[in-house]
C-alpha cells in the first residue's frame, strides 16, 4: 500500500526514478559510514610520536599510508566539503534533464496529461518529488560533515569561510539544493533536449553558485580594525587582527603630504558575522528559487495554452 503523500503522478515519479533515488540514499549511507570508520580510526590510530615529522625525521605510515588517521580524516572530510559543491550542480542537471527535458522529447508527458493530470499539476507533482528529495538529503550530507568536522583535532584548518565548508555548515545549502531542482526544471522545459538540458542545467546552478560565493562577504558590513603603523607604505608593521576572522580589505594610512605609514586597517569578518552572512544568502537563493519556479509554470502555461 502507497503513502498517501505519494499516489498519483508523485507515485509515478518516484517508480520512474526509483534507481536514482535508491542510489542517493546509498550514497549518503556509505558517507556516514566511512565517516564513522574514519572518526573511530582517527582515535585509535594517533600519531606516532609527539615529534614525528620534526626532529625525529620523517613519520612512519601507520594507517593506510598516513602518518596518522587524523590525516586521512582531515583530508576526507576535506574533500567531502568540496564535493558538496557539486551536490546541487548534479541536482540541477538531473532535473533539466532525465527528470522534464527527457518526457518532453519522447513526448511520455502526453499520457500523463491524457490521465486527468494537467500539465500543471504534472509539473508540481515533478517539482514536489524532487524538492524533498533534494532537502532531505541535503540535511542528511549536512549531518554527515557535521559528524565528521565536530570535536576533532586538527579540524581548525577547515574554516567557517572555506568555500565547501562555509556551505555545508549552514541553510544555504539546503537553499542551493532546491535552486538546483527549479532552475532544472525551467530548463528543461526551455530546451526540452535531454543532453543539453542536463548540460545547461548544471551549468547555471553552478554559476550562480559561483558568483554568490565571490560576493557574499559583501552582502554584510565588515568590522573596521586599526592601529598604528611605522614604516614606510611598502614597509610597515600590522598587529594581529581578531582571531578566527577573514580579512576582506586592508591597507595603510599615511601623514597628510608624506610617504611614512601612521596607521593601518583591516575590514574584516569576525566569527560572529557567519550567520549574517547565511540568512542574508540564504534569502537571496531562495528569491532566485521562487522566481524560477514562477517562470518554470508560466513557460509551461504559455506551451500547453
Amino acid at each position: 500500500m502507497s503513502s498517501p503523500l505519494l499516489r498519483g503522478p508523485r507515485w509515478v515519479d518516484v517508480r520512474l526514478h526509483r534507481t536514482t533515488l535508491w542510489t542517493v540514499l546509498g550514497l549518503i549511507v556509505l558517507a556516514a559510514v566511512l565517516t564513522g570508520y574514519f572518526r573511530w580510526a582517527a582515535a585509535t590510530y594517533p600519531a606516532t610520536s609527539d615529534g614525528c615529522g620534526t626532529s625525529t625525521g620523517p613519520c612512519e605510515n601507520t594507517f593506510l599510508g598516513f602518518a596518522s588517521a587524523r590525516d586521512l580524516l582531515y583530508q576526507f572530510v576535506q574533500s567531502y566539503s568540496l564535493g558538496m559543491l557539486l551536490i546541487p550542480v548534479l541536482i540541477g542537471a538531473f532535473v533539466a534533464g532525465p527528470v522534464i527535458a527527457r518526457e518532453l522529447e519522447s513526448g511520455t508527458h502526453k499520457l500523463a496529461w491524457t490521465q486527468s493530470v494537467s500539465p500543471a499539476r504534472w509539473l508540481m507533482s515533478k517539482l514536489a518529488v524532487f524538492a524533498v528529495t533534494s532537502v532531505a538529503g541535503g540535511l542528511a550530507l549536512m549531518a554527515v560533515f557535521w559528524g565528521g568536522r565536530s570535536g576533532v583535532e586538527n579540524m581548525w584548518n577547515l574554516s567557517w569561510a572555506d568555500r565547501g565548508v562555509y556551505e555545508a555548515i549552514g541553510p544555504v545549502f539546503v537553499a542551493y539544493c532546491l535552486l538546483g531542482v527549479m532552475v532544472g526544471a525551467l530548463v528543461g522545459l526551455l530546451v526540452r533536449r535531454t543532453l543539453v538540458a542536463l548540460a545547461i542545467g548544471g551549468l547555471v546552478t553552478g554559476v550562480v553558485l559561483l558568483i554568490m560565493g565571490s560576493v557574499r562577504w559583501h552582502l554584510f558590513p565588515a568590522t573596521t580594525v586599526s592601529g598604528p603603523a611605522s614604516g614606510t607604505s611598502t614597509s610597515y608593521t600590522m598587529h594581529e587582527t581578531p582571531m578566527d576572522s577573514i580579512i576582506v580589505n586592508m591597507g595603510v594610512r599615511n601623514a597628510t603630504g608624506d610617504t611614512k605609514v601612521t596607521r593601518w586597517y583591516a575590514d574584516v569578518h569576525p566569527h560572529s558575522h557567519f550567520w549574517y552572512v547565511q540568512f542574508i544568502e540564504t534569502g537571496i537563493v531562495l528569491a532566485l528559487t521562487a522566481a524560477a519556479a514562477y517562470a518554470a509554470f508560466r513557460v509551461l502555461r504559455r506551451r500547453t495554452a
